[in-house]
């Protein structure tokens, strides 16, 4: 296999992963937890956690699948977004 079908297979399994993440973060967090429950707000605070980690992971996958796709059409040759007049600080800013 090319480098370029292995990105496109690895951006493949990782939409699949945000898919399941997103199925993490929809879940309650609470699901007949007593009140009384001494151990409720461990659990609640751990279920709010893992949540939270699900939809920073889900993002930050999103975020690497559009640079990996930018990357194989750059080295198709569909257009470099580079601008020549900018120094290599300023273009990995994000400041436009």
């Amino acid at each position: 296999m090319t480098n370029e079908e292995l990105r496109l297979e690895l951006i493949s399994a990782g939409r699949k992963a945000v898919a399941q993440l997103i199925k993490v973060a929809k879940k309650d967090i609470i699901k007949d937890i007593s009140m009384d429950d001494d151990l409720a707000a461990d659990k609640m605070k751990n279920a709010a956690a893992a949540k939270k980690l699900a939809i920073f992971d889900a993002f930050e996958i999103l975020s690497r699948i559009e640079q990996e796709k930018m990357a194989i059409e750059e080295s198709k040759g569909e257009g470099s977004r580079v601008d020549n007049k900018q120094g290599f600080a300023e273009r990995r800013s994000g400041k436009k």
